[in-house]
């Protein structure tokens, strides 16, 4: 299995970051991702500017895309989800 960062150790901004790389790798608007989180868009808008740190229970839904996307049959994905 591939070493993921550990969303839920993370503190702004790193994770914030985080959100946005991943948001950005699936290739999903902020809306969208928000929607997919089930948090709103302004919520993801202030964890990717670093104004606001994602819940636990969204950490963990970041957590387990970020675990599926290690394990994709897509290589490109695979190879993103090694540089987040």
């Amino acid at each position: 299995m591939l070493s993921q960062p550990n969303p839920l150790a993370l503190q702004q901004p790193v994770v914030g970051h985080l959100v946005q790389e991943l948001r950005q790798v699936l290739g999903l608007t902020q809306k969208k991702f928000a929607a997919q989180l089930g948090v709103t868009f302004p919520t993801l808008n202030r964890w990717e500017n670093g104004h606001a740190t994602p819940s636990p229970l969204a950490l963990k839904q970041i957590e387990t895309l970020l675990n599926q996307l290690s394990e994709s049959s897509d290589p490109v994905l695979r190879e993103h989800s090694q540089a987040i």
